[in-house]
């Protein structure tokens, strides 16, 4: 597999622009995630998540300039994540990887980082 840092110089910002465009396109209609965000700060989620991405994989740190560490779990403590809500973001973010169609290695370096943050985020038993 792919070191993380040479996840950025293969897809760019396009990339991840693509992916995360693509994931926050399926939140609004989704009957479980949709709640978590407000819609109108789902391009301000957008722009977090991707600059967020973007810095982890090896790009311009502006996500830490603007934000500072990431902190993830304090940041998604107010929100109710558990098994069920954790899956479905899978789904979303896959769903999403497909249409973005990333290069296989890239997409299978993110695939595997969404799946393990994704159950590190979980902060409530079903």
């Amino acid at each position: 597999m792919m070191q993380d840092n040479d996840v950025y110089p293969l897809i760019g910002e396009g990339g991840f622009a693509r992916l995360v465009a693509a994931f926050y396109r399926r939140v609004p209609g989704d009957i479980i995630l949709g709640a978590m965000y407000p819609p109108d700060d789902l391009p301000g989620a957008e722009q977090r998540l991707r600059d967020f991405l973007v810095f982890r994989f090896g790009g311009p740190q502006r996500y830490i300039e603007q934000r500072g560490h990431p902190r993830l779990r304090m940041r998604h403590a107010p929100f109710t994540i558990d098994g069920i809500a954790r899956d479905r973001w899978m789904q979303l973010m896959n769903e999403a990887l497909e249409e973005a169609a990333l290069p296989p290695g890239p997409a299978a370096t993110l695939r595997v980082f969404f799946d393990s943050t994704a159950t590190f985020m979980i902060n409530r038993q079903e």
